[in-house]
């Protein structure tokens, strides 16, 4: 597999745009605003779907994107639509294809939202990382691929750093004073859950997508309409469905209470930003998914973004950056010390030898 420019660049948007939509979603959960309860306190914003629905129209300026930037190929009339790589393939295809991964990343996110709230963004962002399990053993059983030996060891290693995050999650319960060990272990099991119904939409992704080369804006775009037709419809019962904490905080003690959130947003523009955040970060987010996934494969896609978000979490926690750049300054100061001693040596015989040559010479 040649790793491209291109191929390159998208794996960078796809890990950085995933970032930021986990920190700018993190960020709006911690934020307080006053909402419609009686008392007027500010409370924390408590609402996963809402969000979710937020991301879904992030998505949906994809497909206004598509339409604008085929638009102007297309006024060209020199056959740009067909090769520039935004907008080329195949547009001949029945948007109902796309129904189904739109389900998929609409239940996987909503679940995701709401295990967020539940757990820590630190171990929100590893347990994301069973994805590469549940794509792999998916990739088997509808793609036809198989695995090597290599690729079991890591699934193997895979499963015992989540092992790890899990019973972290759980010791250090008793260090936090805003979570419990029952909500902990409820977020990071529905975060699992979550990866393997995104596995399904990365398969299905593959199979299809790439399979009848529809373009990456044209396949996000149509995810995220009928992501927000679905989801926005059921915004209505959830509004009357009753939920309890952990899983709901808000005044009414329902499943989503949505005007509550207008007003929250309403009330207070950093929390509205956040959401912005979420809004742009997720369509750069998919568009760079969906592409990974058509130029290479949907387990590249997954390892792509767990390796460099390794990576990344190294760099923060000085596990690689700190000792290389410790051991290398080291290194330099040695050479620099050893360069001082050879060059007091060089000067202090360079004396002698001025001194003797002084006694050498003769008396007028």
């Amino acid at each position: 597999m040649e790793w491209t420019k291109y191929r390159i660049f998208l794996a960078l948007l796809l890990v950085v745009t995933g970032s930021i939509n986990t920190l700018s979603t993190k960020w709006a959960d911690f934020m307080k605003s006053v909402g419609l309860n009686a008392d007027g306190e500010p409370r924390r914003f408590d609402h996963p779907f809402l969000q979710a629905c937020t991301m879904f129209l992030g998505e949906m300026a994809c497909l206004a994107t598509f339409k604008i930037l085929y638009w102007y190929y297309s006024r060209r009339q020199d056959g740009s639509q067909n090769h520039e790589r935004t907008v080329a393939g195949s547009t001949n295809f029945e948007a109902l294809i796309l129904l189904p991964p739109a389900m998929c990343d609409m239940i996987a996110t909503s679940t995701m939202y709401i295990g967020l709230n539940l757990t820590y963004p630190s171990s929100f962002q590893m347990l994301r990382g069973s994805v590469i399990v549940f794509v792999a053993l998916l990739s088997m059983a509808f793609l036809d691929r198989k695995l090597r030996g290599v690729e079991w060891m890591g699934i193997f290693f895979v499963i015992s750093g989540l092992t790890v995050v899990g019973v972290c999650d759980f010791i250090s319960v008793s260090s936090t004073e805003h979570k419990d060990t029952n909500s902990i272990i409820t977020g990071d099991l529905l975060i699992i859950a979550a990866q393997i119904i995104t596995a399904f939409q990365m398969v299905y992704e593959e199979k299809f997508v790439k399979d009848k080369d529809i373009p990456a804006l044209l396949v996000v775009g149509y995810e995220g309409l009928w992501g927000f037709v679905v989801l926005g419809s059921l915004l209505v019962p959830f509004y009357w469905i009753p939920a309890y904490p952990p899983f709901s905080e808000n005044p009414r003690n329902v499943l989503e209470d949505t005007p509550d959130g207008l007003v929250q947003l309403y009330n207070n523009g950093l929390l509205l930003f956040a959401m912005f955040g979420t809004f742009v970060s997720i369509a750069f987010f998919n568009f760079a998914g969906v592409s990974v996934t058509k130029e290479m494969s949907a387990t590249t896609r997954m390892v792509v973004g767990f390796s460099l978000l390794l990576i990344g979490m190294c760099l923060y926690n000085n596990v690689l950056l700190e000792p290389t750049f410790k051991r290398f300054m080291g290194s330099m100061n040695r050479r620099a010390a050893s360069s001082g001693r050879f060059a007091r040596m060089e000067e202090e015989e360079a004396g002698v030898l001025d001194s003797q040559q002084a006694d050498r010479v003769p008396e007028n």
